[in-house]
């Protein structure tokens, strides 16, 4: 049986990933913000649990609508950008939004944005799926944006 190495150090493809990831995480935190700040604001009485559940279904919604126009931007069809979009990333926006949300529980004990939460929240949901994000460039070749 064979044995590949892969390199992890390579500078370019780091750079690519992180690029890739921020884009990622922007899309993620506009739905994920949004919904947690529209329970924290309304104080309409919902279960934690419930609101991370929403806040991470529409995090990933925007990251993919998010990602999709920047496709399309790039003259990409929109069936094909979509089809990218979904496919390239979701395990990305999966890994990031769990993260975030987990990161959220653990440091206010609820869905709750508070400004010391926050810078937290996107350090760890940048952080959690850049590894990945840079095996896919560096093992398949794969750039969504």
């Amino acid at each position: 049986m064979e044995s590949t190495t892969f390199d992890w150090s390579c500078s370019h493809t780091w750079k690519q990933g992180a690029k890739n990831t921020a884009w990622c995480l922007l899309g993620c935190s506009i739905g994920d913000f949004g919904t947690i700040l529209f329970f924290q604001l309304t104080k309409i009485p919902f279960p934690v649990l419930a609101i991370m559940i929403l806040a991470i279904i529409n995090g990933l919604i925007t990251s993919i609508i998010l990602e999709t126009i920047i496709l399309i931007r790039q003259n990409l069809e929109f069936n094909k950008a979509l089809k990218t979009a979904l496919g390239m990333s979701f395990i990305s926006m999966i890994s990031m939004e769990t993260t975030m949300n987990l990161t959220d529980y653990f440091l206010t004990g609820g869905a709750i944005l508070t400004w010391w939460v926050v810078p937290l929240m996107l350090i760890v949901g940048f952080l959690t799926p850049w590894p990945y994000n840079y095996w896919r460039l560096k093992k398949y070749g794969i750039n969504c944006h």
